[in-house]
């Protein structure tokens, strides 16, 4: 596949994965409950400003690489750029955004994009939050590798190093910190039997 049409196609992931993990999950949310579920990018103050701040710019980064590789300012890594990877990477990004969709609705109504210090939701621990205690994180790095495939260029790759560190940040020093000051005791026990992006690693004890 030649490295303009790859680009091309990680455009439509990107569009895909807007369209459904935000656009009609929020209008979903809002169906619901009468909100979007959208909290901003610093409700949970400076860290999470940061985190917020810093994840919208790996996005743009993301996107911006596609573009930047479509209009041939920047090649793919050359050993990367060949039809099997590039199948594998939109393989990869399409379970990604399955995934991401999958465990938004598995949050129900307690689905959220921010933290708000002063609302209080459910603990959800059943189906795959009893597997992994963030499940849409991981389905959003699995979007971001199989993108990187796609379009394996160096930006992309920076963009996904970015999106990691932000998530990292957010949910080690912003969310799990809200979860503890809220459920206390339910959370610890959940934090100590199941793992953070991946079952049985990043427990808590």
């Amino acid at each position: 596949m030649p490295a303009t049409a790859a680009a091309d196609m990680a455009l439509v992931l990107f569009a895909v994965f807007g369209v459904l993990g935000l656009g009609w999950r929020s209008w979903l949310q809002y169906r619901r409950t009468g909100s979007t579920g959208f909290r901003g990018v610093s409700a949970g103050g400076f860290t999470e400003g940061v985190a917020g701040v810093g994840f919208v710019i790996a996005l743009i980064v993301a996107v911006s690489a596609s573009i930047l590789q479509e209009t041939k300012v920047i090649q793919p890594v050359r050993a990367l750029s060949v039809v099997w990877v590039q199948a594998v990477g939109i393989v990869i990004a399409t379970a990604g955004i399955v995934a991401t969709v999958y465990a938004q609705l598995e949050m129900g109504d307690s689905w959220r994009i921010g933290v708000d210090e002063k609302e209080v939701t459910t603990l959800v621990q059943t189906g795959v939050f009893g597997q992994i205690r963030n499940p849409i994180y991981t389905a959003m790095f699995t979007f971001g590798v199989g993108i990187a495939l796609v379009t394996p260029n160096l930006v992309a790759c920076a963009s996904f190093i970015l999106l990691v560190a932000m998530i990292e940040l957010q949910v080690r020093r912003v969310e799990e910190p809200y979860l503890l000051r809220t459920h206390g005791d339910a959370f610890r026990a959940y934090a100590a039997s199941v793992g953070r992006f991946v079952p049985g690693v990043g427990l808590i004890r």
